[in-house]
């Protein structure tokens, strides 16, 4: 699939990774997302998306028109039609709240229509995206409309989360909590209070995601690989926790993750080729 994509203007680079086009034929149409530090909006223009929760407690989803979701905690699995068009916003962790008027936690392991969240703007979106013809004009659509729902003042505590949440980006979840709080000059309570407001999750587990996304972003499957040496980069100093988040994170053993990625190596042209693995 051919991504075309690129960081958004500020102020919106504050919350915003990447706005994205993605398109073509998918080499693997069902996908297992390991969690990632990042939410998401996505807009599709071509045949349904079905997602599975990897709680099999939870139903499947079936989504024709465009969905947000929050940060996961969870691997979940994503089904792309035979083909894609596929409009996207990768949001920083913490960089959905100034978007939406509902609580972090709400969309944490969730997929929401997006006319649930922006009311009757998918209809609006698709019309306005049906008379562009290139993926450029394509993203400066998406980035007005982007523009247009960005609050005017931030909401209390979000300029401390995102200042923090950046220490967290910064050191590949590398420090701790509580020198965060400290150099914030807040107690580790109102810290993680604060990003359960506007992450959904606490600053312990955005640490967990940003040190599991360092790792497995370092894997060169082509190569000889010492998991010993990558988790201990990672941040990992004990390697049965290593082993066991590993394994809730991808639903594989990094014996298994290996095997797998050899089998079907990836073409990593976009953010949507890190993490994301073959299931089928």
């Amino acid at each position: 699939m051919e991504y075309v994509g690129r960081v958004p203007a500020p102020p919106l680079d504050r919350f915003i990774d990447d706005i994205y086009c993605l398109s073509g034929v998918p080499t693997h149409r069902l996908v297992n997302v390991p969690p990632m530090p990042s939410a998401h909006l996505f807009l599709h223009l071509d045949g349904p998306v079905r997602l599975w929760d990897s709680d099999r407690a939870t139903p499947p989803v079936v989504f024709t028109d465009g969905w947000f979701m929050g940060v996961w905690t969870r691997r979940f699995l994503f089904e792309y039609p035979a083909h894609v068009q596929l409009v996207g916003v990768h949001f920083k962790p913490w960089g959905m709240s100034p978007f939406v008027d509902m609580p972090a936690a709400e969309l944490r392991n969730r997929w929401v229509p997006v006319d649930a969240v922006w009311r009757r703007s998918v209809d609006r979106m698709r019309n306005r995206l049906g008379d562009v013809t290139s993926p450029a004009e394509t993203l400066l659509v998406l980035e007005e409309e982007l523009r247009s729902r960005l609050a005017d003042a931030p909401a209390r505590g979000l300029d401390l989360v995102r200042h923090t949440g950046g220490r967290l980006e910064m050191t590949h979840g590398g420090i701790s909590v509580g020198a965060l709080a400290d150099a914030a000059g807040v107690s580790g309570n109102h810290l993680a209070n604060l990003f359960k407001t506007h992450v959904g999750v606490t600053p312990k587990h955005v640490a967990r995601i940003y040190r599991f996304a360092r790792l497995i972003i370092s894997v060169d499957a082509l190569g000889p690989v010492d998991w010993a040496e990558l988790a201990q980069g990672a941040g990992y100093f004990d390697h049965a926790h290593f082993s066991r988040e590993f394994k809730d994170f991808t639903g594989h053993t990094p014996t298994e993750y290996l095997a797998l990625r050899r089998r079907f190596p990836a073409e990593r042209r976009g953010p949507q080729d890190y993490g994301p693995m073959p299931a089928d």
